[in-house]
């Protein structure tokens, strides 16, 4: 460790800490991060006097934003009464929570099973729906360009080029197809609803494949997701049809996109009941970040199919009394503020505001998203032949600097590859959102003008005459 311990440079950065600890989804020598002290809605504040609005709820977790003064309270009255007890023993927060969540997705007569995330939630999801099937090995079929966690059967599971190289599929028995990416249609489909159906009628040819019988379960995300692609509306019926029709499971992941981001509590509800998953995985949401928890909610036939049969898993934390408390609270605070019908309104005037911006700046390819609190701007260096901004998922020293220009004028966007992602807490004020929107608005302006500066100078000739 480096004997420096001074707590913050003018950035904010704790020292100690880039010394210490490893960090997710970085290069560790050029992490360079503020240290947070609080919290307060949708804003943050750093170690150094800053304030800092939050535009991604930072992983697409904060849908209450932070300090929820409701879950804190939660979390004091839990930790009075009881910290902790193993799953062996009742509790009756996680009793509580689980009630509820059966009752806000209307899965009747189902189960809960808590787990400690989302990537946890989704492996044990596929435990459930293979042991549940009597198909120990049964294949499960996901898509590319997805996430679902980056534990080695989560990562196996994703269809993520980062983690390709140590995610081994086959060991997993996880089988991948192409995604509905409507923008690029890997079926080469003239309109995105027709993209939808296409990419929907592969699951099922690759399930003819194998034959149902040696199928467990397709796992997929009904809507949002790191990857920025946001399903048509005619893909999660046909996905959910053709998975009835060959008695295959069908796991929504919703660790992202469940919990009014998508503008219902669970993004597959915006299809009707017909479409409810067999099984669905929560975690982010859940508690609004506040603590650590995922959850797997089973549907009443998968639960019957594991009522009489040891159930092969073990996490010592899983329930735990304080993160339900949590989760509880949080559940009611979406409930009394309105937030989930907050995010479907607030959520297509973002997207009305982001369609404007793409009017203005033709480095955006398109806007995806406007069904709550979450869209996707993909950007490229050329609209017409949609050449992205950057191969994915690398990201182009453009956008990053825009990323770095927009946390020193005190907004944090995230982005991915040639994405940015908008994922603000459900609690942010329209004037907080208006204001962060118009200074992406200059800020992809003068990205736009960086690019055309960079194209002309690349150009044979360009630069002038040498003296």
């Amino acid at each position: 460790m480096s004997g420096n311990t001074s707590s913050n440079t003018g950035n904010g950065m704790d020292h100690a800490e880039r010394d210490s600890v490893l960090h997710s989804w970085c290069v560790q020598d050029r992490w360079n991060a503020p240290t947070i002290v609080g919290g307060e809605g949708a804003r943050l504040f750093s170690a150094d006097g800053r304030t800092i609005l939050d535009m991604s709820s930072l992983a697409e977790c904060s849908n209450l934003g932070h300090q929820h003064p409701k879950v804190v309270a939660a979390i004091r009255r839990q930790a009075q009464e009881l910290c902790f007890v193993t799953s062996a023993w009742g509790a009756r927060a996680r009793a509580q929570l689980a009630a509820m969540l059966l009752e806000k997705s209307a899965f009747e007569s189902g189960r809960v099973f808590f787990t400690l995330g989302g990537a946890d939630a989704n492996e044990h999801a596929v435990k459930f729906a293979r042991q549940a099937a009597g198909k120990a090995h049964g294949w499960v079929i996901t898509r590319d360009r997805s996430y679902h966690g980056a534990s080695y059967a989560a990562a196996a599971l994703s269809g993520d080029a980062r983690t390709a190289a140590f995610a081994d599929r086959e060991a997993f028995r996880v089988l991948q197809v192409p995604p509905p990416y409507a923008y690029r249609c890997p079926f080469g489909s003239a309109s995105a609803q027709d993209c939808g159906t296409a990419a929907a009628a592969q699951v099922e040819a690759v399930i003819r494949a194998h034959g149902a019988a040696q199928v467990a379960a397709v796992m997929m995300e009904p809507d949002a997701g790191t990857n920025g692609i946001v399903a048509p509306d005619s893909y999660w019926p046909a996905l959910r049809e053709a998975t009835r029709v060959h008695g295959v499971f069908l796991v929504a992941d919703e660790v992202m996109s469940g919990f009014g981001r998508c503008g219902e509590w669970f993004a597959w509800q915006r299809y009707g009941r017909s479409a409810q998953p067999d099984l669905m995985t929560l975690a982010k949401g859940l508690t609004g970040a506040h603590a650590p928890l995922g959850a797997v909610v089973l549907s009443a036939q998968v639960a019957r199919a594991l009522e009489p049969q040891m159930l092969l898993t073990g996490l010592t934390y899983c329930g735990h009394p304080l993160c339900c408390a949590a989760g509880l609270a949080a559940l009611q605070a979406y409930e009394d503020e309105g937030l989930i019908a907050r995010s479907r309104k607030l959520g297509q005037e973002m997207f009305q505001s982001l369609l404007g911006l793409a009017a203005r700046h033709p480095v955006i390819g398109e806007v995806r998203g406007g069904h709550g609190l979450f869209a996707v701007i993909e950007l490229v260096r050329d609209r017409a032949s949609r050449e992205p901004l950057s191969p994915w998922p690398a990201m182009h020293p453009a956008l990053q600097q825009l990323l770095q220009e927009a946390l020193a004028a005190g907004v944090s966007f995230a982005a991915r590859g040639n994405l940015l992602l908008l994922a603000p807490p459900l609690v942010i004020a329209e004037r907080e959102l208006g204001d962060a929107l118009a200074l992406l608005d200059g800020l992809l302006a003068r990205l736009s003008a960086t690019l055309t500066t960079t194209a002309d100078s690349d150009r044979p000739g360009a630069g002038g005459a040498r003296s």
